[in-house]
């Protein structure tokens, strides 16, 4: 990992404010993360899938019929209508 010098990429009002905080130690900011937005947006299109398999088997499609159609376990499937019956 390589140091910066704050000086060099901050104004000068932004590190009398972080001074305020922490003066004169080393300082790691990590970088912003576009793995949450992609987590939250995969998260979604989980609860999506899970609802449509929950609506249909209430329809009166079959564990198994579910399972080859969402390339899924019979044991998976059985999973996710006991989550979708809590909620």
């Amino acid at each position: 990992m390589s140091y910066i010098n704050a000086k060099a990429v901050l104004p000068k009002e932004i590190i009398e404010e972080i001074q305020k905080y922490v003066n004169g130690v080393n300082l790691y900011i990590p970088k912003v993360s576009k793995v949450k937005n992609t987590c939250s947006s995969y998260k979604l299109e989980l609860q999506r899938r899970n609802q449509e398999i929950y609506k249909l088997f209430l329809q009166g499609e079959k564990v198994s019929e579910l399972a080859i159609k969402y390339y899924l376990s019979d044991k998976s499937i059985y999973r996710i209508l006991s989550e979708m019956k809590k909620k």
